[in-house]
């Protein structure tokens, strides 16, 4: 048995059915699978993010875990760590040990590396909120040397002129028609 995601149905069966088609694993090309025969496509699921919440969607395809070949098990495990999603009804971090202890005994394998969504989630798009903040940082820095430069022009341009206009004053004009003259 094997369970796609829409990606993979998307790009390898655009027009078709894929349940109704089986895959050859890793045959020629993974000594792991060597021994493998054909699995039947049992379910499409919907696309994951797994490398970040701005990238897209790749195709997947799962294995159940009692299905995959040793050899290839202890392929994955020196590759990429096991990892298990835990969904609760109370707090995750307050089961965390229950659930470690429950992994533990289950697989044999030491757990480690527990978060919680919220940390998973924010450290994905951590990136993007540092380069948010650098952005407007230098927006900031932009908008006060635009400001201190018209403020600049503007005061050199009365400077220049306030000979001009206190003559101007002193000839009878009033103020009001000074501002008006620019």
């Amino acid at each position: 048995m094997v369970i796609i995601n829409e990606a993979m149905a998307r790009q390898y069966w655009p027009q078709a059915d894929p349940l109704v088609d089986r895959l050859t694993i890793g045959k020629g090309v993974m000594r792991e699978f060597e021994t493998e025969g054909e699995r039947q496509i049992i379910g499409v699921v919907a696309d994951i993010r797994s490398q970040g919440l701005n990238s897209e969607p790749q195709p997947q395809m799962w294995i159940p875990q009692a299905q995959v070949p040793d050899a290839a098990n202890a392929l994955n495990v020196g590759l990429t760590p096991i990892s298990w999603i835990v969904r609760t009804q109370v707090a995750p971090q307050s089961l965390s040990g229950a659930i470690q202890d429950k992994l533990q005994q289950a697989t044999g394998l030491p757990v480690s590396n527990v978060r919680s969504m919220d940390e998973i989630v924010a450290l994905s798009v951590s990136r993007q909120k540092f380069n948010m903040w650098v952005m407007a940082v230098f927006g900031a820095c932009a908008l006060l040397l635009a400001a201190i430069g018209i403020y600049g022009l503007m005061a050199y341009s009365v400077e220049q002129r306030t000979q001009e206009i206190g003559i101007r004053l002193a000839l009878g004009a009033q103020a009001s028609q000074v501002r008006r003259w620019s």
